[in-house]
Formats: C-alpha cells, sequence, structure tokens
C-alpha cells in the first residue's frame, strides 16, 4: 500500500471510530461488549535448551542488520528457531508516535531484517503486530516498523476489537484477559523490545514489551506493574527474544521525544532466556538486574536469570 492511499485509510478509520463512539482502532484499551473465548494449548514458544550453547549474545557492530545476525549465529542460527512451514508472529514495540531516532520503539531496520530472515528460513507466514499505546495507524506509519516489515514480506497487523480473545492467564495478578489472538494463534513468537528507560518500572526491555499482546484496561497493571510482568512472562515465552539497544532511551521513558534523552550503543541481544536478556539490558541504563522489581522477581519465580553470566553470556563486538 502507497503512504497516500495508508494515509487516507487510516484517517477514515479514526473517523469511523470516533463515529461509532470509540471502537476500533484507536480505542483499544476500551473493553468491547463480547470477546471469543479460547480453550488454549501450551503458550511455552521456547526451544529445546542447548548446552553447547549460550542463552544470551550482544553484538555490537554500527551496522544493526551485521549485529543481529551475529549474535544471531552465536546463539544457533535462525534455523534452530524457525522451521519451514512454521506462523511466525514477531512482536516489536509500536507503542508511541515517535520516529526511530526518538528510541520509544523497536528500531524498524531490526524489524525488518527479522522478518526477512524468518521467511528464508521457511516460515509459512510471519506477522507483526502490537497493541499501541498512541494511536494505533500514526505509531506504525511513524515508527517505519510497517513499511520496514511489509517490505519484507511481513502481514503487518493493526488490532481490531474481534482480533481478541479471552485467554486465562493463570498468573496471580492477571487472570482472565483480552489477548490479541495472533500472539496464542501461532507456532513461534519472537519478542522484539527496545531497550529504554520507564518511569514506573525503571526499565523496560523483553518482559515488559509482552504488555502489548493485551487489551483491555490494561493501564489498571501499573498498581502492581512487577508482578503483572512476571504473569506475562510466565505465561508467554518466546521462541527468541531480541532486544534493540542499537539506541537507549535514558530518560523520560516510556515516550520520550528529546534527541537529547538518547544514546547510542549499536547493539543487539539475542536470547532464549528472557530474564537474562532483561537483566542485561537494564545495564544500557546503568542499572543492575538485580534491583529492578520485575527482573528480581522473574528470577525468584523461576523464569530464567538473574546473573546473565550464569546463562553462558557472549559478547562480540565489532
Amino acid at each position: 500500500m502507497k503512504r497516500r492511499d495508508f494515509l487516507k485509510k487510516s484517517s477514515q478509520a479514526i473517523t469511523l471510530a470516533a463515529v461509532t463512539g470509540g471502537t476500533g482502532l484507536l480505542f483499544h484499551n476500551r473493553q468491547p461488549n463480547a470477546f471469543l473465548k479460547q480453550a488454549l494449548g501450551d503458550t511455552d514458544f521456547g526451544v529445546v535448551a542447548d548446552p553447547q550453547l549460550p542463552k544470551i549474545v550482544l553484538a555490537k557492530q554500527s551496522d544493526p542488520i551485521a549485529a543481529l545476525q551475529a549474535s544471531l549465529d552465536a546463539i544457533g542460527g535462525i534455523k534452530r528457531f524457525i522451521q519451514p512451514g512454521q506462523k511466525v508472529t514477531v512482536k516489536p514495540n509500536i507503542g508511541w508516535d515517535r520516529t526511530p531516532e526518538q528510541a520509544a520503539d523497536t528500531n524498524p531496520i531490526l524489524v525488518g531484517e527479522m522478518v526477512r530472515l524468518c521467511l528464508a528460513a521457511g516460515a509459512s507466514e510471519v506477522i507483526v503486530s502490537d497493541v499501541t499505546c498512541n494511536s494505533a495507524p500514526r505509531c506504525y506509519l511513524r515508527s517505519g516498523i510497517r513499511e520496514a516489515a511489509e517490505k519484507a514480506g511481513a502481514k503487518v497487523i493493526l488490532p481490531r476489537d474481534e482480533d481478541y480473545v479471552q485467554i486465562d492467564l493463570k498468573g496471580k495478578l492477571l487472570t482472565t484477559w483480552p489477548v490479541l489472538k495472533h500472539f496464542v494463534q501461532t507456532d513461534r513468537l519472537i519478542n522484539m523490545p527496545i531497550a529504554k528507560h520507564h518511569s514506573l518500572s525503571g526499565g523496560t526491555a523483553a518482559m515488559k514489551n509482552l504488555y502489548g499482546v493485551l487489551g483491555g484496561p490494561r493501564h489498571q497493571l501499573h498498581q502492581q506493574i512487577d508482578q503483572s510482568i512476571v504473569d506475562l512472562a510466565k505465561f508467554f515465552v518466546p521462541t527468541l527474544t531480541v532486544g534493540d539497544a542499537t539506541r537507549v532511551l535514558l530518560r523520560n521513558g516510556p515516550t520520550g521525544g528529546s534527541l537529547d534523552d538518547v544514546a547510542i550503543h549499536d547493539s543487539v541481544i539475542c536470547a532464549t532466556d528472557q530474564v537474562a536478556a532483561d537483566s542485561r539490558a537494564m545495564e544500557f541504563l546503568g542499572l543492575d538486574g538485580s534491583r529492578v522489581g520485575h527482573v528480581l522477581l522473574a528470577g525468584q519465580s523461576g523464569l530464567g536469570e538473574v546473573n546473565y553470566r550464569s546463562a553462558g553470556y557472549k559478547e562480540i563486538a565489532a
């Protein structure tokens, strides 16, 4: 779709949402009248552990594609994670109406390359989606993620009310909740967060990025943010976490805005341990993972290694 046509359709969607009293793309936090109910099987999309491979790798190179490829190769390569014929859902952070330079959303270059790699490995379909905080059409467009993902061959889906299913998340805080169906009706789940400051949790990366699978009044979860993050991380175990630390928002997160708040780190993390990934990502913010509430709680809950070096951490520099 050409940019002009996309903007035209986005404008029509916005107008329709306003006329119908707040349903649709702009008002994802409003609870629709009815959701489909779905019985789930396993939502652990993880791969079998390989003792010969690290659970977390960080690569630092000025070219983000080269950094992604280096970290991915060191953790086993794309064919370890994607088999021919599998449906893949990629979950970047597309939450904010920001440009890539402002570092509030995942680097679109990384998202596009991950889509390309999955399709090259034989994926039958790659879906890219996220439940945004700002206007969905604007977030998908201005972040650059829609264009990059579609150019690489992905099906990019802006959430609609009818795309949610009621799921019992079996958490201490999170019980039955509306979840975007694309994150449960898939064979593989790739989580692609960006490392950045967060005013409530201190920092956000992999586990907090899972908020973007939820509809409903998720702002209410901020009252017990650490437990809600851990509930999500326990229910959704990604096949692979790809952490974007190419640009890092150091202050005024999660929305950001000022380029003065952004530091260039040119780093990409690939991990099969989402707790280790978060613990390492916190260091870009000057934080110790063991002192970040949700990271520590996730480690105490047995979800992964807070001490990321215990997960066989490997670092690759250009």
